[in-house]
């Protein structure tokens, strides 16, 4: 079996109904997603936790707000790796990469939010740097977008770039598929 490792991208307070920059459907997610750390954990899985923060005045994860805090319930054990970034693919900017290269990592399993960009660009480098993608898409958030005057619903921007991302990028499961 190829070295695995986990990616926690950006589940952080802002995003929950109780933030300022709410996701349709995170409750959801973060269940799936604390499954999937959990059995990561119990295989001795690494997991890595990605934490974006932004300047003053964005309309999310203010630097030292509770806000940009990660969500309790899959906050990072002691030991586990956390990854600050200020753009949305998690490798830039980072040393998620040579973290991963050093440790043998061949396999990412990529969960988090948003679906739409933070995931999108992640999972995208992630295969451009030769890694094998998987995203679970059932622990993955997004919110509705505007586009040219129209507003698109958070369940099909989710399944557009699940499906963008499942054409050519990795392979996207639900949670219980990956559990199997």
């Amino acid at each position: 079996m190829s070295k695995q490792a986990i990616i926690v991208v950006d589940f952080q307070n802002d995003y929950l109904a109780s933030g300022s920059w709410p996701l349709v459907g995170v409750d959801a997610a973060v269940k799936n997603a604390v499954r999937v750390i959990d059995d990561a954990r119990a295989k001795g899985i690494p997991v890595i936790h990605v934490r974006h923060e932004s300047p003053e005045g964005s309309p999310f994860f203010v630097i030292g707000t509770r806000g940009a805090e990660i969500i309790p319930t899959v906050a990072p054990k002691e030991g586990e790796q956390v990854v600050v970034k200020n753009f949305p693919n998690a490798f830039r900017g980072t040393d998620l990469k040579a973290n991963l290269d050093a440790a043998g990592t061949k396999d990412v399993v990529i969960i988090g939010a948003m679906s739409h960009m933070c995931i999108d660009a992640t999972a995208r480098a992630a295969a451009d740097y030769g890694f094998n993608v998987t995203v679970v898409a059932d622990a993955a958030a997004t919110r509705d977008a505007q586009f040219d005057g129209m507003t698109v619903p958070a369940d099909q921007v989710h399944a557009a770039f699940m499906s963008a991302l499942g054409f050519a990028y990795g392979k996207v499961v639900k949670a219980d598929e990956y559990l199997k």
